[in-house]
């Protein structure tokens, strides 16, 4: 008959690591101990130390947490503020849809027209000014 595989639970793994990490008796002294493998005592040390870095920095996560939270609130207003602008766009006519075009809205004059399905110098009524030649 074969022997069952024993099972140790996360507490006593974390008390068998915690022994092995301060140092006081060698890792074979641990095994006997505990009446495991020096081999299982190593893994559970090495273990611990890797873990330990995750512990450390669990607060960097929760910073790009909020950078990513404020990116996509900030997309989220500029939708919504589209939303509002297609809806007030309507059935109105060209001239009607040109004079709602406001410069410092919370829409770029850009993202304006393209919701009025207008491009360019026809959109904003501004005419680009002509470079004249370089030697004047």
């Amino acid at each position: 008959m074969t022997a069952r595989r024993r099972r140790f639970t996360a507490e006593f793994k974390k008390r068998v690591a915690l022994d092995a990490l301060r140092g006081d008796v060698t890792v074979q002294a641990l095994a006997a101990k505990h009446e495991v493998h020096p081999n299982q005592v190593s893994l559970w040390k090495r273990q611990a130390v890797e873990g330990l870095a995750e512990v450390f920095s669990a607060g960097r996560k929760a910073d790009a947490d909020e950078a990513l939270v404020k990116e996509l609130h900030a997309k989220i207003g500029e939708l919504t503020m589209e939303r509002i602008f297609s809806a007030r766009v309507g059935a109105l006519s060209r001239a009607e849809r040109l004079a709602m075009v406001e410069r410092g809205g919370g829409l770029s004059l850009a993202r304006q027209c393209a919701l009025l399905g207008s491009a360019g110098r026809r959109c904003t009524g501004r005419r680009r000014a002509r470079a004249g030649p370089a030697w004047r």
